[in-house]
């Protein structure tokens, strides 16, 4: 955690975290305002933390003996982690609560939790003042948004307890992510399933900017 120390270094964390693709030295030093030798150092120090991966391509429609060098790029690692003193594990006990909510044999328990999650997106989106996309990066999304209303969530809060409670998680996400939108002023947005690779199973659709207020 103490790559993520240096702001510079945050600052190009976070740029490649807002990326719906991966980021190469370039584009990362001209989105920052910095030299392409000083990006390329501080990403290559967070891919040496494992914060980041590493990939190369191609530019489009270059292929062949003469096409160059594949470009180095910098994406988002699967890889988690977390920091606790005292040591706690709250995923042993979201393990044990997801499990248990599986055995739920009448219905009663999910109805209970998925009520419980939708609260908890209204509180979030209420402590953000309205606004939906802040409320979603307050409860551990990484919203992009794109020109026509729509928001991608590049990840999943809860990916470690989603890989073995794929129904469960997803369901929660939902409720969570209808909650927040409920309790937003983009409240006409939609919440659908929709699982892909690298991404939340949510995405959200007609989502409507918040206006900056005037003083």
């Amino acid at each position: 955690m103490s790559v993520l120390d240096d702001p510079l270094r945050r600052e190009l964390y976070q740029l490649v975290a807002d990326s719906g693709e991966p980021v190469s030295r370039e584009d990362a030093a001209s989105a920052v305002g910095i030299g392409r030798t000083l990006a390329a150092y501080h990403l290559d120090k967070l891919a040496d933390a494992e914060l980041l991966a590493i990939t190369y391509q191609r530019p489009d429609g270059r292929s062949g003996p003469g096409a160059g060098r594949p470009a180095k790029l910098y994406g988002l690692a699967e890889r988690e982690f977390a920091v606790s003193v005292p040591p706690r594990d709250y995923l042993l006990l979201a393990a044990i609560l997801v499990a248990a909510i599986e055995q739920d044999t009448d219905g009663s328990v999910r109805a209970v939790v998925a009520h419980a999650a939708r609260e908890a997106g209204s509180e979030a989106a209420r402590q953000a003042d309205g606004d939906l996309v802040a409320a979603l990066r307050d409860c551990g999304y990484l919203p992009r948004t794109d020109g026509d209303g729509d928001i991608s969530l590049r990840n999943c809060p809860f990916h470690a307890i989603a890989r073995d409670h794929l129904n469960v998680v997803c369901g929660l996400n939902l409720e969570l992510i209808n909650g927040a939108i409920a309790g937003s002023s983009s409240n006409d947005a939609r919440a659908a399933l929709n699982p892909r690779p690298g991404h939340c199973c949510v995405e959200l659709h007609d989502v409507i900017p918040v206006e900056p207020s005037r003083t």
